[in-house]
């Protein structure tokens, strides 16, 4: 049994309870936030312990995992300093918004001998888990192109829920914050980025960072990318998905959130055999929570001793390919990336 603590009360945070509350071998004894009335819900349902203060958390020694809820300029501090006090480390995405703070917690996590597991839950969603097996079968043949896009809703209300939201020191973008997980799923299907080119603006929420960002992406492997994110959809998530097309086949997992096969055609696989894996995951489009599934994963990685599923290196790509596509976005030049693992 590991037992587990989470700093940050808000939104968020209430996911990460209900999954280590569900998760095998996991248990919530302790949350963190400077606003006591945040955390009476966890000691109520949880009868977790409530600390106001992260440096006394860290000192209970019946802490093994912290999970960080904060918003997203607090990651590196509060994950470096849990390092160093010998605690495991999941972080919510992003990972960091700077590399130089991304490069700290990972270094930090390696010095101290603890495991660092970044929260991108979707790529335990059935329909993705389906296509990256295509993927890495050679199903599809050499591949062309792919397509990641997010159009979603954030409203401006979404947004003046608190000051940091929005924020380029604090938050991010729809890149930084919503699109990252998408952007997570077509790393982890089609590998490094070699190049980038991207326009971005803020058109119509009132915030500091973009509400809208296209680019273009050239991946080591020569293939071709696409990205469009907006969070100004009217009037509600119209869609998220990620398009897979090669010289075998083509695939789509599509509806508001990635989770539904609406396009999958691949030489050698039959009809029948099509239509019996869309029933299948339209019967249980969502799986097992991926937050849960992330939980569970550390558990089983310090029981195990081996890396997380999605590592701080996976958080660190990510992160690299989002500001790379605001580099490329402020100087409205092409950005060339440092060298990556080829795929495909």
């Amino acid at each position: 049994m590991l037992n587990f603590a989470i700093v940050g009360c808000g939104h968020i945070a209430k996911k990460h309870a209900e999954a280590i509350d569900r998760a095998e071998g996991a248990e919530l004894i302790a949350v963190c936030d400077m606003i006591p009335e945040n955390m009476e819900f966890y000691s109520n349902a949880y009868n977790a312990r409530t600390y106001t203060d992260y440096t006394e958390m860290l000192a209970d020694k019946d802490i093994d995992v912290i999970n960080i809820c904060t918003p997203s300029g607090f990651h590196a501090s509060l994950a470096v300093q849990g390092a160093k006090a010998k605690k495991h480390i999941v972080v919510e995405k992003p990972i960091a918004l700077l590399m130089d703070d991304t490069n700290a917690m990972i270094e930090a996590c390696k010095q101290n001998g603890v495991k660092l597991a970044v929260v991108h839950p979707n790529r335990f969603r059935p329909a993705m888990k389906k296509l990256k097996e295509a993927v890495e079968s050679g199903k599809l043949g050499k591949i062309s192109h792919v397509n990641a896009t997010v159009r979603w809703n954030r409203n401006q209300a979404y947004y003046d829920q608190a000051p940091w939201r929005g924020t380029k020191g604090l938050d991010g973008g729809v890149l930084m914050n919503q699109a990252i997980h998408n952007l997570d799923l077509m790393l982890w299907m089609m590998g490094g980025v070699h190049e980038v080119f991207s326009m971005s603006a803020t058109r119509i929420r009132d915030i500091e960072a973009e509400d809208v960002c296209t680019g273009l992406v050239k991946f080591t492997s020569g293939a071709l990318g696409v990205i469009e994110t907006a969070t100004t959809i009217y009037p509600k998530n119209f869609e998220e998905s990620l398009a897979i097309f090669g010289e075998k086949g083509s695939i789509k997992i599509g509806g508001p959130t990635a989770v539904n096969v609406e396009h999958w055609v691949v030489e050698g696989t039959t009809e029948q055999e099509t239509e019996e894996l869309k029933k299948s995951i339209k019967e249980d489009p969502f799986g097992k929570p991926g937050h849960q599934c992330i939980i569970e994963d550390m558990v089983e990685a310090v029981q195990e001793n081996r890396e997380p599923i999605v590592t701080g290196e996976d958080g660190k790509k990510a992160l690299e390919l989002v500001l790379a596509l605001y580099e490329s976005a402020e100087s409205n030049q092409p950005v060339k990336m440092q060298p990556q693992e080829v795929l495909n």
